[in-house]
């Protein structure tokens, strides 16, 4: 029997130490810190007040990048040109009514040069259609364009772009052999404000009270250019900041939604539409060809994001029962006749207990909000289950055991489920820093997560789990579509935090890494293809980029 290496506490210790101490250098943690509670810093903030380091903590309206792989030059649809310039759907009346089932207001677009969400669907159909064999959508959630240039800054330790693609990343930097390709798309929903009955799996009030659209003159052309209200990324009313706005802001739900089945719909729905009917994602019909299916991500299993690779439902909170769509198991939304379940499900939530969670409806079964205890048994091949079970385990090296259950999956022909997470920090792994170590300051909350050895220890990075994930995808034989997020992006981001924002970008970079080592090694970009994008933006503003470049001193503050 396999008895994972276990390291001794004071080694352990000591290393922990190293990674999480502040640093004299850090000079990022300082600046997070200082920013958080002066309320105001010389680097950048967050909203429309300038004069505020902390005036939005929310999600917004903004154009959002789309770097693609293994696309330029491959054929019809699934070239990213195919979807920009002279194709924007945001130039045709038609195509706006096809997607919104209306023209929205100030939305048509003459000069358009973005693409819309739903496209990144059509461009994985069409991949799969023209041969691809391996398909990746990799989702840094909230990680809008400027999130992008801090993280680039910092790394680089120069302002190394001020529009554009940019450089300073490996997503950034990496050509795929010519093949990569840049855009931005729009990423607002088809409206807000849906009602839903979530035992009943009904919509309330299908159209909900807030609609969508994208009005480019006063949101700005591309994501480094913007528009001429700054109120309108947050869906406000200048002078009115109670007064709502012309177009509604999105979730992740209704994001991924439309990323995974190129369908526009509400605020919080799981792939189903605005009406109340389920629909099909592209894991969907790439599983019912024989292709595995997995979803990673660095935060709880059924979040928005992950939960919208695959499963159906109209309440994003209902988490208990999107984890078994998931799984396969009988489910609210597929009572009789269950989902067959992903091949690889990889992710959070381990440890995050409740008693009580009105939003997942009158089933709800106390214990893990993610997970519960029969569900758990029922999915273990140990117990004549369908998957490989390894889930965080105390003293044992979380990404070694990850590692051992891939193999043993592959071993077994099983599928494979990992579970891990921090119960202190609502079941997210531990955020990685700007600096590389462990060690979060205070953000919007005023407070900071702290991290014991055991969680650091305990606990894989996004990057192993993507390559556990990768380990037993590669042996099916008729090729994937893996899905991987790096979500505490929009933790950190609502958080206004700039440390862990530019730390868990770095986190999710090495995740892409991973991705294209893979390829490099075991496939080509002729038969593979990975959309590097986000699903939607958050409202940093950089006003004094140099100051990531080289740490500033503290007179430079108000």
């Amino acid at each position: 029997m396999w008895i994972p290496r276990r390291l001794s506490i004071a080694v352990f210790c000591l290393f922990l130490g190293v990674a999480t101490r502040s640093r004299a250098d850090d000079f990022l943690r300082d600046l997070q810190t200082r920013a958080i509670n002066a309320d105001y810093s010389s680097l950048a903030h967050w909203g429309p007040d300038p004069a505020s380091y902390t005036a939005w903590g929310s999600h917004s309206n903004r154009l959002i990048p789309v770097y693609t792989f293994g696309t330029k030059g491959a054929g019809r649809g699934v070239d990213l040109i195919d979807y920009t310039g002279p194709h924007s759907a945001f130039r045709s009346e038609s195509a706006l009514r096809q997607i919104f089932g209306r023209v929205p207001t100030h939305t048509l677009n003459p000069s358009a040069e973005y693409l819309d969400q739903t496209d990144l669907a059509a461009l994985q159909r069409a991949a799969f259609g023209s041969g691809k064999k391996y398909v990746f959508l990799v989702i840094f959630d909230g990680m809008d364009w400027q999130t992008t240039q801090a993280a680039a800054i910092y790394n680089r330790r120069s302002i190394v772009y001020r529009a554009g693609r940019g450089t300073g990343l490996h997503f950034l930097d990496y050509t795929a052999g010519g093949t990569s390709q840049f855009g931005w798309m729009v990423t607002t929903p088809a409206n807000d404000g849906t009602t839903t009955d979530v035992d009943r799996q009904q919509v309330l009030n299908p159209g909900g009270t807030f609609p969508g659209g994208y009005n480019a003159a006063k949101g700005g052309p591309d994501p480094w250019t913007p528009g001429d209200d700054a109120q309108y990324p947050i869906a406000k009313i200048p002078d009115d900041p109670q007064g709502i706005g012309e177009h509604a802001v999105p979730d992740s739900a209704a994001t991924a939604t439309a990323m995974c089945s190129g369908v526009k719909t509400y605020n919080n729905s799981i792939n189903i539409d605005v009406t109340g009917h389920p629909v099909v994602t592209v894991s969907h019909e790439a599983q019912d060809r024989g292709v595995m299916v997995g979803v990673v991500t660095n935060v709880p299993i059924s979040h928005a994001t992950p939960a919208c690779a695959y499963a159906h439902n109209v309440d994003r909170d209902d988490y208990q029962d999107l984890t078994r769509d998931l799984l396969g198991l009988p489910s609210i939304a597929h009572p009789d006749r269950p989902l067959p379940g992903v091949d690889v499900l990889i992710g959070g939530g381990f440890g995050d207990e409740g008693q009580t969670h009105k939003e997942q409806g009158s089933n709800f079964i106390p214990g893990n909000l993610w997970l519960t205890v029969d569900d758990r048994q029922s999915v273990d091949a140990r117990r004549k289950g369908r998957y490989v079970v390894a889930e965080r385990r105390a003293g044992v090296d979380g990404g070694q055991q990850l590692a051992f259950a891939a193999r043993e999956a592959v071993a077994a022909d099983k599928r494979l489920f990992g579970f891990f997470g921090n119960a202190r920090a609502k079941g997210h792994l531990p955020f990685q820093t700007a600096d590389g170590g462990y060690n979060p300051t205070i953000g919007r909350s005023h407070r900071a997560e702290v991290y014991t050895a055991g969680d650091l220890l305990e606990n894989p990075t996004l990057a192993q789990m993507t390559s556990a994930a990768l380990t037993r995808l590669e042996a099916g034989p008729n090729g994937f579509w893996l899905m991987v997020e790096a979500g505490d992006v929009d933790w950190a981001n609502h958080d206004n935090n700039v440390d862990n924002s530019i730390g868990a970008v770095k986190s999710g970079d090495a995740a892409v890494k991973t991705i294209t080592d893979w390829v490099e090694k075991h496939s080509n970009w002729n038969e593979s293809l990975m959309i590097v994008t986000a699903d939607h933006g958050h409202y940093l503003v950089l006003d004094m980029p140099e100051r990531l470049t080289q740490g500033m001193t503290s007179a430079t503050e108000r």
